[in-house]
């Protein structure tokens, strides 16, 4: 067997190990977890509960729903929870064949990566939800009670926990973007409309049809727009040089230079003939 056969191998095994740890890190928490799947779901329910009527509540049409909903809440709690080791273990794998200045450059924008999607999901939680649930409860007819099935309960939030998230990677994906040359901070700014425009079409789809919720989806993504530009702009910024002692020689001290090579020419010719 080669050597390049033997490299290959003890990657794939390394990868196996990586991947066998991180799956071990979300069962273990999710075992752990296990027993307040039941509170975990009241807890993403809270919202919208609140949102409903006095004597309002949340329904199952299916027979498996009630079980498998908590135990769908559950095991993504754990991931989230498990989401550090997660991406250490995938740093773990990738870092050794990484110059030392993509490793100074991995480490931030991972953690920042985490961060981000995290107060993405928490910005949805406690400012969007209650909005857009008071919304959607408050233009429903007269005579029609709301009682959102939760299992379409759970997709809907997944869904913009998924939108807020991506959306608060923004400053990441610039960053990238520039320090890969794929596209400059002059032409991130020169594109800003297009950006403002294509946020607020982004807030029309993944939100309901009121403004308030729409704005609340476009406003971050145009501001961490405006964020990522001015981080990578700081990044980008090229180091000062040194000052050079270097002084331009005078024309007196360009003839003495011509004489004085002159002069060895001469020299060096004498002793030839010699």
């Amino acid at each position: 067997m080669s050597q390049t056969e033997d490299s290959f191998i003890s990657h794939l095994i390394e990868m196996r190990d990586r991947l066998l740890r991180a799956v071990l890190a979300i069962i273990v928490i999710f075992v752990c977890l296990f027993p307040w799947a039941q509170d975990l779901y009241a807890l993403l329910a809270q919202p919208m509960l609140a949102a409903l009527p006095k004597g309002g509540q949340m329904i199952a049409t299916d027979v498996t729903t009630p079980f498998f909903v908590p135990i769908k809440v559950t095991m993504m709690t754990a991931f989230l929870l498990a989401l550090p080791w997660v991406f250490y273990q995938i740093w773990a794998f990738v870092a050794p064949g990484l110059y030392q200045h993509e490793k100074r450059l991995g480490v931030p924008l991972i953690i920042a990566s985490v961060i981000l999607f995290l107060l993405g999901m928490a910005f949805a939680y406690f400012l969007v939800f209650p909005v857009v649930f008071g919304f959607v409860v408050g233009v429903a007819p007269v005579g029609v009670a709301v009682m959102t099935d939760i299992g379409k309960y759970l997709d809907f939030v997944m869904t913009l926990f998924m939108a807020f998230g991506i959306t608060f990677e923004v400053p990441v994906a610039v960053v990238l973007l520039v320090k890969m040359n794929m596209v400059s901070v002059a032409k991130l700014r020169e594109i800003r409309p297009y950006v403002i425009v294509g946020a607020f079409v982004i807030g029309a789809i993944f939100t309901p049809p009121d403004i308030i919720s729409q704005f609340m989806l476009a406003v971050p993504l145009w501001v961490l727009y405006e964020a990522g530009i001015i981080v990578a702009a700081l990044i980008s910024k090229p180091k000062p040089e040194a000052e050079s002692d270097y002084q331009p020689m005078s024309e007196a001290d360009m003839d003495s230079e011509f004489d004085r090579i002159e002069s060895d020419q001469a020299d060096t010719g004498s002793r030839d003939l010699k």
